[in-house]
Formats: structure tokens, sequence, C-alpha cells
């Protein structure tokens, strides 16, 4: 008879009903035992007396099953994908099967039928497997930098961002700064932490947001970098863009690590807003990096110093500059605002020239010219989001937090009444009413009794 494969039912079945041929069990518990009829276990022992173990197993095994799809339905199904469908998946296909041609297969079974034939591969089978980039030698050489944004201080406060600063080198955590968006002053805000803790780094390693990166070749502004990229252009650090996040894995694997564990911490610390976390954070990197950071390759820091930057020159280059022309009238657009200079012995001789202009962190906009602050008035200031303006998915939260506080200092429109509406003026006098049946009957008695009291000439 050769093997047979057995399911554990069937196992149980051969211990019971050998215990009933050997008169250790009865019919009655013997069927108990297996949850079956005693005519159904008077069948089974008839089956294991003539078969053996054998004759217990299901008869349909083996056995083609009655609802099987033909062969020839396969076969057609599939030449048809083959032919005209070689690119569509098992649920398109199956539905462009019912639709075109009238064949109703389910997309699991296509699905099968798909992977037999080599023309699927299922998800396990397309993964892309990225290798290890080794890390870099020295500590220093390259930092990734990238923003998280998540619920960091869970239902105590609104979501916020997280700017990472990890080494390459070490997986030492460099700077750590919670801000309410990845914006390019929330950068410049983090830089400045980092350039006073640690240095210059020679290279910061990014993703292609549009605080690093000018997404658009052919601008003709700009100097074809961002603000960003222009400040460490002048403070000598280059800036890398990763074409894929598995390339800068160390600061993505960094970005769940601290989801899970600043998180619990902050929770630890009953700390629910930005200003006590950033206080919070400089003691969370010192046990985080006693914990996680590895020695480098080569014990050379890389960092460099900052060569005795004055304060003021370190604020001039973290912000936003850009260029702006000034018209005959001495006056320039900036941020839908009209800045008009000052008359002046400087300002009198800039129209039709370029003027530099600095916005810093704290709002502040000053207007230079080779180095020399202009003073100005401005007008039209309306500060308002565009319609249909292109808004970034990292800012987001930040830009409708903003609309919303904006909608909420508009008062809301007074609906006009029909008279004001045709131009109706009141003219100050009051019109004297209707009067009631009563006051006129009251009205007609004093004036009947005025008259007989009156004498007759």
């Amino acid at each position: 008879m050769g093997w047979v494969t057995m399911s554990e039912r069937d196992l149980q079945r051969i211990e019971v009903l050998g215990e009933v041929l050997r008169g250790q069990r009865t019919i009655t518990s013997a069927a108990t035992v297996l949850a079956l009829s005693a005519r159904q276990v008077h069948r089974l022992l008839r089956r294991y007396r003539e078969y053996g173990a054998g004759g217990l197993t299901h008869r349909a095994r083996g056995r083609r099953a009655n609802n099987r799809i033909k062969d020839a339905v396969r076969e057609h199904a599939i030449e048809l994908v083959r032919t005209n469908y070689p690119d569509f998946g098992p649920t398109l296909a199956a539905e462009v099967l019912a639709e075109k041609h009238d064949l109703v297969v389910s997309r699991e079974t296509l699905r099968t039928w798909m992977t037999t034939a080599g023309l699927w591969l299922s998800r396990r089978q397309r993964r892309h497997f990225h290798q290890p980039r080794p890390r870099r030698e020295c500590l220093g050489e390259l930092v990734q930098i990238d923003g998280s944004e998540h619920r960091w201080f869970e239902g105590r406060a609104d979501p916020c961002t997280l700017l990472v600063f990890i080494d390459d080198a070490t997986s030492r955590l460099m700077q750590l700064r919670f801000v309410p968006s990845e914006t390019t002053f929330s950068y410049f805000e983090a830089l400045e932490g980092y350039l006073g803790a640690h240095g210059r780094p020679l290279a910061f390693y990014s993703d292609k947001h549009s605080v690093f990166r000018v997404s658009k070749k052919d601008l003709k502004s700009g100097q074809g970098m961002t603000q960003f990229g222009r400040a460490l252009a002048e403070l000598d650090i280059e800036i890398l863009c990763a074409n894929s996040s598995q390339a800068k894995g160390r600061v993505e694997r960094v970005n769940r690590t601290l989801q899970d564990r600043l998180v619990k911490e902050l929770r630890l610390a009953g700390i629910g807003s930005i200003e006590a976390g950033n206080a919070f954070l400089p003691g969370f990197i010192e046990r985080f990096n006693a914990r996680f950071a590895v020695a480098p390759a080569r014990p050379h820091d890389l960092h460099r110093p900052l060569l005795n930057l004055a304060p003021d020159r370190l604020r001039a280059i973290l912000c936003r500059r850009e260029l702006r022309h000034v018209g005959q009238q001495l006056t320039l657009s900036f941020e839908r605002k009209l800045i008009m200079l000052e008359q002046n012995e400087a300002a009198i001789g800039l129209a039709g020239q370029y003027v530099d202009t600095y916005v810093f962190a704290d709002g502040r906009l000053e207007v230079r010219w080779k180095g020399l602050s202009l003073p100005y008035r401005a007008f039209d200031k309306d500060q308002r989001v565009d319609q249909a303006a292109i808004v970034e998915n990292k800012r987001l939260g930040e830009v409708l937090a903003f609309i919303k506080r904006q909608q909420d200092q508009r008062a809301a429109p007074r609906l006009l009444t029909k008279s004001e509406r045709r131009g109706y003026q009141k003219t100050g006098r009051k019109s004297p009413g209707r009067k009631s049946i009563i006051e006129r009957a009251i009205e007609q008695r004093r004036a009947a009794a005025s008259s007989t009291a009156r004498p007759r000439g």
C-alpha cells in the first residue's frame, strides 16, 4: 500500500477504534470522544477491520474536485492574459476577462494561475533589497538630517515636527529640536544650535525637500540654490540630497526609534509643550548616545570651528535673503507689501538698482545695499494665503492652522435688509403709527365733550 499521509483527526480515530477492538472502550464512548454518531463509528470500525489504518482516510483524497475549472478554460485565460494583458495585475485582469471575454474567474484563482505561469510575482518575490552602505569613517564627515512629524506629546499637545541630526559614522544624535513644521527658519534655528555645540561638519545628507533642493532647475533667480543651501555655502558646508529614503536609512531608523522611546519618556516626564520638550532634549540626547552610539572607524573629528564668527554675522547668514528691484519712486515689492525707501543720500541713486532684503526668524525685515541698512516704510500689510497656493505636505498642518486663525479673526459679513438693498434712506421723521380702536373711541368722546361744553354765540 505504501506510505499514507494522515491528519491528527485520522490518528485519533485509529487510537480510539483500536481501544474498541481491544475491548477497552464501548461504541457509545467512542462516539462521544470522536463527536460522531454510533452508526458512523460502526462504519469506521468495519473499514478499519477491512482496510486497516489507510481505510480511515478521506475517500476523496487524491481525486479531482468536482467544482474544479476545466483545464481548457484555464489555458484559455492564461493565453489571453499573456497575449493581451501581460502587465495587468490579477484583480484588474479578472475584471477585464469578465467584461471583454465573458470569462468569469475569481481574482485569487487567476492569481494562482498567473503565478504558476510566471506572469505574476508575489509581493515577497517583488521585494527590492538595498545593500547596506558602509558607515563613514570619521565623526563630522557626514551628518544626516530629517524632520519627523508625529504626535510627540500624544494628546497633551498638537502634532509637531522633530528635527533630527545624526552622525553617519557613529549614530550619535548631534541635534534634536521640536518645531511646529519643517521650514527654512526652523532648520536655521536647529543649525545654529548645532554649530554652537559641535562646529561645522563637512556635509549634510538630506532628502529632496524644497528646503534643501531647488525643484525647478530652470529657475532664473536664486543662484540655483535654496536659502538653506546658500547659508551652508557661506559656512563652507556641503549639502547632499538622497535619491531614496533607504539611502539615508540611518536617520529614518532613528526616527522610528524616537517615535517609540522619546514619546514614552515625554509621557513619563509629563511634558506637553514644545518649549518644555526642547528643554528636555539635551538630557535625552546624552542618555541615548551612551546607549546606542558606536565608536568611529577613525578617531579624527572633522568638525571645523566657526573661526570666531560674530553673532551678527551668523544671524545675517541664517536668514532669508533675496534681491529686489527698486522702482523709480524708490519702492519695491515684498510679500504683498509695498516697501518705500526713505529719501536720503544713500537711497536717491538706487532707482533701477537691486537691493538685498534680509528676513530674520523673528519676522524682522531689513533692506540693505552693499551692507548698509536703509530706512523704509511698509504699506499694504495684508497677510493671507493665496487661493490654490501650492503647499507641501510637510507644511500642511502649519498652513491650515494659519488659515484657521485668519478666518477666526475675520468678522462674519452682515446681510443687508430689503430696504438697504433698494437704497431706502430714512428721513428722520417718525411715523404716527396706526391707532387702536379704543384710542380712536377715546378721542371721539373727548372731541364730542369739548363741542358740547363750548358756549353758543
